[in-house]
């Protein structure tokens, strides 16, 4: 009988964690596994669980909640032997998203931890302020952070139409941002522009393929970086954004490196959708740091 540690945040995808953890739980035991539940209180709870639930490893580590879920844990669980299995149950799911994990059917995502197939990835690495914060998205720097940055500001409205009155709000600020840059040892240079994206994944933002030509186990990280744009050229430059077409842009530059070292006076840092560091930080890959169960066909 599968010994199966499942650790759950009810609070995600605005409760929706509570709903998918149910389910989850009833198909793995009906499925004929052991399931050990474990529901954080908080993020530094849910840590805690990790740990007791990680002493004796089980043969599968299940994990029900969004990509702020998985992040909270990532310390605990990188570079250990126990294989995750996602359970999304966030608002953007982007994780499940890239490694092809139903996002609408918790009984199906859950059941990959007894049938799925095992799937190494890398993790990112923001280092900053004397402290170091692993993710597996995108690293967002420069207007999309700040529009995040707005968001989390922001008391009404609520829901989606808060992002929205966001970017409106940034827009009508947006300056280029100074940001100065240097990729895999080289020296800082100049590079001003309007964001830069670090993608380890390709979306961000619940669907927003921001690093199109990403993978999660390559052992590089996808760097984004968008000139400084007029605020009616940035808006032209949306839909190309949504389609995973700006790369052809001239204003758009990309490339792959194992560590980038990014700051500007007005930096804000946001991965995973989790506001990381200010003003400067260097960020880095941990190559094959992860082990997941994805769908077969998803493996590699």
């Amino acid at each position: 009988m599968p010994r199966i540690a499942l650790i759950a945040n009810p609070r995600s995808g605005k409760g929706r964690g509570a709903s998918a953890t149910d389910k989850a739980v009833a198909a793995l035991r009906e499925a004929g596994a052991q399931v050990e539940v474990h529901i954080g209180s908080s993020a530094a709870d849910t840590r805690r669980l990790v740990g007791i639930a990680l002493a004796e490893p089980p043969d599968a580590l299940v994990v029900v909640g969004g990509d702020g879920t998985v992040s909270e844990i990532l310390p605990e669980i990188a570079g250990t032997e126990v294989p995750m299995t996602l359970v999304p149950a966030g608002t953007g799911n982007d994780l499940a998203r890239a490694l092809g994990v139903p996002r609408r059917d918790p009984a199906g995502a859950a059941l990959l931890a007894l049938h799925g197939v095992p799937r190494r990835i890398d993790v990112g690495e923001i280092a900053a302020d004397g402290r170091a914060t692993p993710f597996l998205t995108v690293a967002a720097l420069g207007f999309d952070a700040k529009v995040s940055d707005r968001t989390n500001l922001l008391r009404w409205p609520r829901g989606a139409a808060r992002y929205y009155l966001a970017i409106v709000i940034e827009v009508v600020r947006l300056r280029p941002t100074r940001f100065r840059l240097a990729c895999d040892g080289e020296p800082l240079r100049d590079a001003p522009g309007t964001l830069v994206a670090v993608g380890n994944t390709v979306s961000y933002g619940g669907g927003m393929p921001i690093c199109p030509d990403a993978r999660p186990d390559d052992g590089l990280l996808d760097v984004v970086h968008v000139a400084p744009l007029r605020r009616a050229r940035l808006l032209t430059l949306f839909p190309l954004l949504l389609r995973g077409r700006h790369l052809m842009r001239s204003e758009v530059t990309h490339r792959r490196v194992r560590q980038i070292t990014v700051s500007a006076p007005d930096l804000v840092v946001y991965a995973d959708g989790e506001r990381i560091a200010e003003r400067e930080c260097t960020i880095r890959v941990r190559p094959a740091s992860l082990t997941v169960m994805v769908p077969k066909g998803e493996a590699a």
